[in-house]
């Protein structure tokens, strides 16, 4: 351990002699850094030697105790203020690309640019990119910093200075940014359409939204979900896990299975020819819940598909990998 520590002691007096040799404030003076904001590397130099170099201009020798005291680890993770790049959305840009590029999460990407849908990203878009990871919060009523910081399991501290608050005050509305915070990861697979799987495989023939009624060519419907053709008997498997709330036979939906899925999402498999599971089931995601078929009030064998969330039909699309 002491054979350690003093490795440590010399290696860091030696990079500090290489940093304080002459003529290097000077190089440096004639060469200035250009802060560009990633990663905060410039703003990391002159913060961590700091007082190494006022020592020095004063004529004070430090000991290596002195030394490892400036080079101490918590020195490397203190507070930064917000700084920001941009990068313009060019034809083949993903957001998961992007993050590995700037060294951030997508989290921090996709909160700080309030992106709600990674699949629609505009070419021409600028993107916010800043110096460190986190994600945005918007403080509701009755929020306090403190409550905030405990809800991120971060350090109000913290939160201040990345901010640049002046008081602990803040109003309702406000976006503060949490650094280290990440998404919820059903948020995160939402924004990615990656929350569920494909029932079955298939070509789309009707998709959400308003449509002409096939029974009824003279006039327009809203179509709840998307209809995918398959063969008779082919296997209907559940998108993504849950608990069967509901099974059944309805003269439009034919024999349906509904399953209760987590954070207010359910999903309406229709139109089956048979039924393979029971109400109050536990179902794993991709396990088989029926079969395709045409009963209910249908054109040909197909399943109809829709996905509720808090009671309210959208898009499966947009939700599925």
């Amino acid at each position: 351990m002491t054979v350690c520590r003093n490795v440590f002691r010399l290696t860091a007096v030696l990079y500090l002699v290489f940093l304080l040799k002459p003529g290097y404030a000077a190089k440096q003076q004639e060469n200035p850094p250009v802060e560009h904001g990633i990663g905060g590397g410039v703003l990391f130099v002159e913060d961590t030697f700091k007082e190494v170099l006022s020592a020095e201009e004063a004529g004070i020798v430090l000991s290596p105790a002195s030394v490892e005291s400036v080079m101490e680890l918590g020195s490397f993770f203190k507070p930064r203020v917000m700084l920001y790049d941009s990068h313009t959305v060019k034809s083949g840009d993903h957001i998961s690309e992007l993050a590995v590029s700037y060294g951030l999460t997508q989290d921090t990407i996709i909160s700080i640019n309030k992106i709600t849908n990674t699949r629609l990203l505009q070419i021409g878009r600028v993107l916010k990119i800043p110096n460190q990871d986190g994600v945005l919060h918007t403080v509701k009523n009755g929020e306090t910093l403190s409550s905030i910081a405990e809800r991120y399991k971060s350090d109000q501290e913290t939160i201040i200075t990345v901010n640049e608050l002046f008081s602990e005050n803040i109003r309702a509305g406000t976006d503060i940014f949490i650094p280290g915070a990440r998404l919820d990861w059903i948020v995160l697979q939402e924004i990615n359409g990656d929350l569920f799987i494909w029932p079955v495989s298939g070509v789309i023939t009707s998709a959400y939204g308003n449509r002409r009624d096939p029974f009824n060519h003279g006039r327009s419907q809203f179509h709840t979900g998307i209809d995918i053709r398959g063969g008779t008997g082919t296997p209907v498997r559940a998108a993504m896990s849950g608990r069967i709330s509901q099974v059944g036979y309805d003269p439009i939906w034919g024999n349906y299975v509904i399953i209760s899925h987590h954070s207010g999402y359910r999903t309406l498999y229709a139109h089956l020819s048979v039924i393979r599971t029971r109400t109050g089931a536990y179902i794993s995601t991709g396990e088989r819940i029926g079969d395709i078929g045409s009963t209910g009030l249908s054109t040909g064998p197909h399943l109809h598909f829709t996905v509720y969330k808090n009671g309210v039909t959208v898009n499966p699309r947009s939700l599925m990998r």
